[in-house]
């Protein structure tokens, strides 16, 4: 028997994309940043688009109180951006005295947060489109909910023995008291409500305005050190 080897179509994967890719851990955040791009933004838009919906969909890696790094090309030159958060003014060696290592959990491990100063700077200094646009995605889904993946299900799950005792963390992460299963809806209208705040005000409400007053007065009821003079002084480095 001798076996066809021509066929009418090419044997290769169809092309399933043209001039842009978005490439994430989760195909939401994937979206958000596409959404961008079909709005007539550039890499830079649906970066920052993707990062910010990673902090709704993904929230066990990331968060708007995190940090960010940056490395980008702009045809010409490479750019290098450093947004991580000094120590608040108040720490100092004596405070932690008698300690093995620095705490993993709590207000005596938290830095000033500067993923929302890269946001705001790569948008000024690279983007196309209304800093406000590049929330929307990642505002529906904190308002309207999404479903919670397997993979990120889990690690919630294990994420809530070590941080179920941190004041305000179940009545976000785990209102009912345990975290969502994979295939559940979640929500989080708080988040969404912080990310419009940071929108309208391009990330002076989170270092200078409501957020930093309601960061701080945290910080100084649960024995922390974060002062609104170190919020307002944080500057992203480039």
């Amino acid at each position: 028997m001798k076996l066809r080897t021509s066929h009418s179509y090419p044997s290769r994967r169809s092309v399933v994309l043209a001039d842009n890719m978005v490439v994430t851990s989760q195909p939401l955040a994937a979206q958000a940043g596409l959404s961008m791009l079909a709005k007539g933004g550039n890499a830079a838009d649906a970066a920052i688009a993707t990062a910010i919906a990673l902090t709704v969909v993904e929230p066990t890696g990331n968060g708007v109180g995190s940090d960010a790094f940056a490395i980008l090309w702009d045809g010409k030159e490479l750019h290098g951006l450093n947004a991580s958060g000094r120590s608040p003014s108040e720490w100092s060696p004596q405070r932690f005295a008698g300690l093995d290592e620095m705490p993993m959990h709590g207000w005596e491990s938290v830095t000033v947060p500067g993923a929302v100063s890269a946001w705001v700077s790569i948008s000024e200094r690279f983007g196309k489109l209304p800093f406000e646009a590049l929330f929307e995605p990642a505002i529906s889904y904190a308002h309207n909910g999404f479903i919670v993946s397997p993979k990120i299900a889990q690690l919630w799950a294990r994420g809530l023995r070590f941080l179920s005792e941190q004041p305000g963390f179940t009545d976000h992460f785990a209102p009912n008291g345990r975290t969502p299963q994979a295939g559940e809806r979640f929500s989080n209208p708080s988040l969404a409500q912080s990310f419009r705040q940071i929108a309208e005000t391009r990330g002076k409400a989170f270092y200078e305005g409501a957020l930093a007053q309601a960061i701080v007065a945290s910080s100084k009821a649960h024995g922390g050190a974060m002062t609104l003079d170190d919020l307002a002084a944080h500057r992203p480095d480039w």
